[in-house]
């Protein structure tokens, strides 16, 4: 077997984190509940395998996200683009990580989700809510996508052949 990438998968809860997972990993919606500690699943594309780490976003569990930091290349933020209240911890959290030595290094995908739903904010609000344009240190990309459709995941998830 090949090199393993390590990504993972963070954001607060209900944000769609583990439903993105399994998107990628079967092209089918899992019914989930809240993750406490992990998911972790391999995921292969193109002949290079990913470790997917899917870690509980809940406040009491965050504090213990820096223990799967190590070795990691690629950061998925998963944020519910209609929770408009929590946005600034999301924002909080993610430059608590970027300034992380471990993760000096990893590139940030941002999925800006549930752009089903009425009333959801655009993914150009959230990248200027969070000031993505701001982020000179790491490549980025927010992407638009609805977890429970799969919308938004052509260009990247493996089950679509991409």
């Amino acid at each position: 077997m090949g090199l393993m990438h390590k990504v993972i998968i963070v954001g607060l809860d209900n944000a769609g984190k583990t439903t993105i997972l399994y998107q990628f990993l079967m092209n089918e919606v899992v019914h989930t509940s809240p993750t406490i500690g992990s998911n972790v699943e391999e995921i292969v594309v193109k002949n290079t395998h990913f470790l997917m780490w899917d870690i509980g976003g809940q406040e009491s569990l965050r504090s213990s996200w820096n223990t799967y930091y190590s070795n990691t290349e690629f950061i998925i933020l998963v944020v519910d683009s209609t929770d408009r209240e929590r946005l600034s911890i999301t924002k909080e959290e993610l430059y608590r990580m970027l300034a992380h030595e471990d993760l000096r290094k990893a590139a940030v995908l941002i999925f800006a989700n549930k752009q089903d739903m009425k009333g959801c904010m655009s993914a150009a609000d959230i990248s200027k809510y969070l000031t993505l344009s701001s982020i000179k240190d790491h490549p980025w990309h927010i992407q638009s996508c609805c977890a429970l459709t799969g919308e938004g995941y052509v260009e990247i998830c493996p089950a679509r052949k991409c």
